[in-house]
């Protein structure tokens, strides 16, 4: 011990001869260049000037026009200063680069090495995000020769020592002062839409008034009818585009060529039929000004009846059905909800493969319009007890069949790109290629039962090969999202449903609950989430998974299944995929549904109606068209 401290003393000994260093009077000091100096009026420099304004209104001319007129002034009286060029961006927002092609432009003269100075009014007029700021900054000090920064009101030169700090401080209350500004017009906006101080942009067919309220006009309106009608009558965007530009209609914009993808805008905006839908989009991030369609981000207001409508209601919400279903190569089919009013099925909703214009409360409504006061919730569950002389079996559970081998078993799986029936399941109704899906969204059940290839929902669900049928992916992207709605899935996920099988004389369909499910979650998609997110805030507080194995889905069950190992052994008995079924065994699984509507009927311009009027349209056009031509 006494060497080792020995050796730990005589080390230290040295270290302090080492650093007494040497006589000063032995040393030449060279001095370093002084540090620049922006008024140095004897170093020339060339000098450019940054000046912006962050709207086109036209009361910030003055104020843009000043900037110039000072700087110039300010440049013109230092006898060295070169005035090399005013860069200025005018009605452009500082939180972003996008669109600054002055201030970009100014850059790259720096980095050719035809600037030395840049001169501006403040920090928010140079840049209010922080990190735009400071990298420019860095990036203009780290060139040959640096390049600095003058900012007059904050008094900052970029290329002094202790500029950095300062400047950083400055460029973050810039930033938060534009933070503030979008959080005060936001709330600004929502008050305006609440109070029905609604934005009116142009808009085909109508003009403004003194008020600034839509009103109608003629003209244009009747370019509207016509694309509206001709829509309805079964003609595409495109030849609608086609049509009119023939026609040499005007747009808007007072063009004369029409686009598909103008004449698909024109057919959604609600304003052509007198109503207003506030708030389309939002723009989550205040920096860089990118609007995003409202996916219930934000509150939206519809207001009704705003103004005189040019189409009528139920025409234009034809359309958008129509619309919705085009998008799945489904032209010209006007999609429609079909409940099922009687027997085992009673307030089952049809699952049309052709539907895409109908969301998870349209399926809700269409199953609870046949019930008076009578039904019976998923949550209020049949109670069975022990009879006389039997075992009693309270306390017992059963196991759940998720928790053993489901591949050979009766069941269906979901993804967001398709669902397939376990060769199981399709075996057990025999050489049906085709059957029909329909869905109790209260019970939270769905049933399979086989149909004609005719029927207006049938779905083909199985192939033949050698006189043996097997599984067939079904697509579904034209209704899957409002499935996955309906039962609060995630559409990331796959999901795998036990069926029960039931038949009756020569009745038989099969029965999912869908409340039981086996879910299968991406690894990716929750290493993503669980970043931000707890496991219960992924999966809707509904799941907890477990990893089945390296590069495979995640596996994982309902989180109420974690205290039990099953259902007691008399629900089990009395499944709720089979309470459906009328307890006096009045089955009648084939009824079929019947056409559902939330409201009254609608009232859709008829096919007839609608022939006659495009063409008596499209020859009024044309008149009009060769009356312009001899003017």
């Amino acid at each position: 011990m006494d060497k080792n401290k020995d050796y730990i003393n005589d080390r230290k000994a040295r270290i302090r001869e080492r650093y007494k260093g040497g006589d000063l009077d032995d040393v030449e000091i060279i001095p370093a260049a002084p540090q620049e100096n922006i008024y140095d009026d004897e170093q020339q420099k060339r000098v450019a000037i940054y000046a912006r304004v962050s709207t086109d209104d036209p009361r910030q001319t003055s104020s843009f026009e000043l900037q110039k007129n000072h700087y110039t002034d300010f440049v013109s009286h230092r006898p060295n200063w070169v005035l090399v060029g005013i860069y200025t961006d005018e009605g452009i927002s500082g939180t972003s680069l996008q669109h600054r092609d002055a201030f970009l432009r100014m850059i790259n003269d720096c980095q050719n090495s035809k600037i030395d100075l840049i001169v501006t009014k403040s920090v928010s007029r140079f840049a209010r995000n922080i990190l735009d700021c400071i990298g420019y900054v860095r990036q203009l000090a780290g060139m040959q020769p640096p390049v600095g920064v003058f900012f007059e009101t904050e008094n900052i030169y970029t290329l002094d020592s202790g500029s950095e700090m300062i400047l950083s401080f400055m460029a973050t209350m810039a930033q938060e002062e534009s933070h503030n500004k979008s959080e005060i017009m936001n709330a600004s906006i929502e008050m305006r839409f609440r109070r029905r101080i609604l934005l009116t942009p142009p808009l085909l067919g109508y003009d403004q008034d003194e008020d600034g309220k839509l009103v109608i006009n003629q003209k244009e309106a009747e370019t509207v009818r016509l694309i509206f009608f001709m829509y309805l009558y079964g003609y595409t965007c495109v030849q609608i585009a086609d049509t009119l530009t023939k026609l040499g209609r005007h747009t808007k914009k007072n063009n004369t060529t029409w686009s598909p993808g103008s004449i698909l805008q024109i057919l959604q905006n609600e304003r052509h039929c007198g109503d207003v839908l506030a708030r389309k989009t939002w723009t989550p991030n205040y920096l860089d000004h990118k609007s995003r369609k409202n996916k219930n981000n934000r509150n939206q207001y519809k207001w009704k009846n705003t103004h005189e409508a040019i189409i009528s209601r139920d025409d234009f919400i034809a359309v958008q059905r129509l619309i919705s279903n085009a998008r799945y190569g489904n032209k010209g089919i006007l999609p429609e909800l079909h409940v099922i009013h009687n027997g085992a099925l009673k307030g089952f909703v049809g699952v049309n493969p052709h539907w895409a214009a109908f969301r998870a409360a349209d399926y809700r409504s269409a199953s609870d319009s046949v019930y008076d006061g009578e039904y019976i919730s998923s949550e209020n569950e049949l109670q069975i007890e022990a009879k006389s002389g039997d075992f009693d079996m309270r306390g017992f559970e059963i196991a759940r069949a998720q928790f053993f081998d489901t591949a050979e078993k009766i069941c269906i799986t979901f993804s967001a790109d398709y669902i397939v029936f376990s060769a199981k399941c399709i075996r057990r109704f025999d050489k049906a290629q085709y059957i029909e899906m329909l869905v109790h969204p209260g019970k939270r059940l769905l049933v399979v039962r086989p149909c004609a290839k005719e029927k207006r929902h049938a779905i083909r669900w199985a192939n033949q090969n050698d006189g043996q049928y097997y599984a067939r992916s079904i697509s579904c992207a034209a209704y899957i999202k409002t499935l996955y709605e309906l039962f609060g899935w995630k559409l990331s996920c796959k999901y795998r449903i036990r069926g029960v099988f039931k038949q009756k004389n020569e009745e038989a369909v099969v029965v999912f609950d869908m409340r039981e499910t086996e879910i299968f979650i991406p690894q990716n998609a929750l290493e993503t989430d669980l970043e931000t997110q707890t496991e219960s805030d992924l999966l809707n507080g509904e799941v907890e998974p477990f990893t089945t194995g390296p590069k495979k889905d995640i596996m994982a069950y309902p989180a109420t299944w974690a205290n039990n190992f099953g259902n007691n052994f008399y629900r089990h008995a009395q499944a709720r995929e089979l309470m459906a079924f009328d307890s006096h065994g009045t089955w009648n699984v084939h009824e079929q549904g019947q056409p559902f509507s939330d409201s009254l009927p609608l009232n859709i311009t008829s096919a007839e109606v609608v022939g006659t009027q495009i063409k008596q349209m499209i020859c009024n056009m044309q008149r009009e068209m060769a009356d312009d031509g001899e003017g």
